[in-house]
């Protein structure tokens, strides 16, 4: 069995429409509301956003390590995260992802996109969601292959 080296706790009662979450440390406590794009009040947070925010902040870090290998200055990284909730034909739901990066110090468009595609390899919600999710990547506004 793998070593765990830090395991996050939440519980949510009331669902994604009109309920609430807490971790099980209480840092953090948030009122779920659907969004009125999918027929819901507003008022609270979503599954959507939360998780634009987690994977940004994951992915800003695996960026900081690629960084520090490749003894690359990498400044005060921007990543505009965007998470999709896309309808498939057969009635299910699927999510899509977009990560736009800007990385300040590095100007150089080549090892923009390198350190990016790097740090995508690294990071845990980019490697729980390949394959399942399509995530598109940006480094300093070019397309990341």
């Amino acid at each position: 069995m793998a070593r765990v080296l830090y395991e996050a706790g939440a519980t949510v009662t009331g669902g994604r429409a009109d309920g609430h979450g807490r971790t099980s440390d209480g840092v953090l406590e948030v009122e779920l509301r659907s969004p009125p794009e999918l027929g819901g009040e507003g008022g609270g947070t979503n599954p959507e956003q939360l998780f634009a925010i987690g994977f940004a902040a994951c992915f800003e870090g695996a960026l900081g390590v690629v960084g520090r290998r490749a003894r690359a200055e990498v400044g005060d990284v921007s990543i505009d995260s965007r998470v999709q909730l896309i309808p498939t034909e057969d009635r299910r739901m699927r999510l899509g992802v977009e990560l736009h990066v800007t990385l300040p110090q590095v100007t150089d468009a080549e090892s923009a996109k390198e350190l990016v595609a790097a740090a995508h390899e690294l990071c845990p919600y980019s490697n729980a969601t390949r394959g399942n999710v399509d995530v598109v990547l940006t480094a300093n506004g070019q397309a990341v292959e």
